[in-house]
């Protein structure tokens, strides 16, 4: 259903280099770039997340209350991928833990622009 999201960043090479090395062991890498905008994922037939400046060419900021949400496949991916975002520059927005009981584990950081990711893991 979702083919891709889009979020903004002030350096389009730091954002690849954060978003394809955070993502990499999940098989993701930039697929297609076209200077302003690149797509970063497993294939064009995916969902994929797209980084982009924003085209107002106007300073990007972060919307309050939207949030991009990774299933890494377990709790432990959880824990390593919010240690891997934190290793490559994010901030700590919430430490991995469990949040509904026996239901739903995450993790959240603002990458280097302040956009804000979830890791989680249902179940």
């Amino acid at each position: 259903m979702i083919g891709y999201v889009t979020i903004g960043v002030s350096d389009m090479e730091r954002a690849k280099a954060f978003y394809s090395d955070l993502l990499g062991d999940l098989g993701a890498k930039v697929l297609l770039d076209m200077g302003r905008i690149a797509f970063i994922g497993k294939s064009m037939r995916e969902p994929m997340l797209a980084v982009c400046t924003p085209f107002n060419e106007e300073p990007n900021h972060p919307g309050n209350g939207n949030m991009l949400a990774i299933h890494p496949g377990s709790k432990e991916a959880v824990d390593a991928h919010y240690k891997k975002a934190i290793d490559l520059g994010a901030t700590c927005d919430g430490e991995p833990g469990q949040r509904i009981p026996n239901q739903f584990y995450g993790a959240y950081v603002k990458d280097p622009d302040g956009n804000k990711l979830a890791f989680f893991y249902f179940g």
